[in-house]
């Protein structure tokens, strides 16, 4: 990482909900020293952000339109993070750049056609640069990736591995994430182009194997939870650390699911994803389904506070079966800001392992974030 750049880490979109919770994060937690900076569009915004959170930082005025500020962005510091979506819609450009200038980059994206063409079009230069690009370091995917990432370690596997993490959560999902969300169930078609041009050009593990295996709704007997599938970009995210670590064993396979206590809950969010994706498929349905959530709004602090998620994940090798736990607050906003920020802080000032290109959470930090995460309050921990 170049170590001669002005800042450590620049956050652009800190105007916005979510990244004015990064922001309120950084002061808070950012160790004496650290050099960083505030971005975005507006310079009057970014000062009465500054203002409020009463720190002392560089602002730096750029735009995600406009290639030139955000190439200067990028040559300014070593890590850029991104809270800027729909990522399809502002974020390649920003990508693009920290890519050419050797600059690490994080987002909070869950958009997998975004991540798809953003390995198709930047890995390479990124690889040839040094630079580490990290999608989805919010609650898209890091509670799923690292936890899967703990549980393969605690299992220590020499032969295959089935792993099946299932996703509990009481709380409000963003504005950005559900706007997000809806583009990209609009774009089925474009999205599967994306997927099967990756496929053609990501070379393979060789000797293993790693993939994510969908699932069908079930009781799970373990867990005593009712399961359904989950199409969200995470067990693709998991699926990858898979290719890219040995210590997943020679066969890894990975299914996503939501628990629900009962099957009348089962049944009740299956039709409610199935009738949003319906409607994402017709314009003026999802217009106004968008309406109803604007980006950049969010519950306010006493909400998030009573907020929470759970992802249980069970593990099978060897003949043995393991059961672990992520854990923590507020999914949408509080505990992705952290893991967002932490996951900057990680990339900035921790000996992690050598990588370089697009690369996932494990890949990139694996044990040196599990640290960190687990210092700020996120749980990982072997259940009896």
């Amino acid at each position: 990482m170049p170590a001669d750049r002005e800042l450590d880490i620049v956050l652009l979109g800190a105007t916005g909900f979510t990244g004015g919770l990064t922001a309120e994060y950084l002061t808070a937690h950012a160790p004496a020293g650290l050099r960083w900076a505030l971005a975005g569009r507006s310079k009057e915004k970014l000062e009465a952000v500054r203002e409020r959170l009463g720190v002392d930082v560089p602002l730096v005025v750029a735009d995600s339109s406009d290639a030139e500020s955000l190439a200067e962005l990028a040559a300014r510091t070593r890590v850029v993070i991104s809270t800027v979506g729909p990522y399809l819609e502002h974020g390649e450009p920003l990508v693009a750049a920290c890519a050419a200038a050797g600059t690490d980059y994080v987002d909070l994206t869950g958009e997998p056609e975004f991540v798809d063409r953003v390995y198709l079009d930047h890995h390479e230069t990124a690889v040839r640069t040094g630079a580490r690009i990290v999608h989805a370091c919010g609650f898209d995917s890091v509670p799923h990736d690292l936890g899967a990432y703990f549980t393969v370690r605690e299992l220590a596997p020499t032969g295959p591995v089935t792993l099946r993490g299932v996703v509990r959560a009481g709380g409000m999902f963003s504005g950005g994430t559900f706007h997000s969300a809806l583009g990209q169930i609009s774009r089925g078609k474009q999205m599967r182009a994306a997927a099967a041009d990756r496929r053609k050009a990501e070379p393979r593990p060789e000797g293993r194997s790693s993939r994510a295996v969908g699932g069908k709704p079930h009781r799970d007997p373990l867990l005593g939870y009712w399961l359904l599938p989950m199409p969200t970009i995470d067990p693709f995210i998991v699926a990858r650390s898979g290719a890219a670590l040995a210590s997943y064993g020679p066969e890894f396979r990975y299914s996503h699911f939501a628990g629900t206590k009962t099957l009348r809950y089962a049944a009740g969010g299956a039709a409610f994803v199935g009738g949003v994706a319906l409607a994402a498929q017709i314009g003026p349905l999802r217009r106004a389904l968008g309406a109803r959530i604007a980006r950049g709004d969010g519950p306010d602090e006493a909400r998030r506070a009573k907020s929470w998620f759970t992802v249980d994940f069970v593990g099978e090798t060897d003949g043995r079966t393991l059961r672990t736990r992520v854990s923590g607050g507020d999914p949408g906003y509080g505990e992705t800001a952290k893991m967002l920020a932490e996951s900057a802080l990680c990339l900035a000032l921790d000996d992690n392992p050598t990588t370089a290109g697009q690369v996932t959470t494990a890949q990139a930090m694996g044990d040196a974030l599990l640290v960190r995460l687990q210092a700020a309050g996120i749980r990982f921990e072997v259940v009896d």
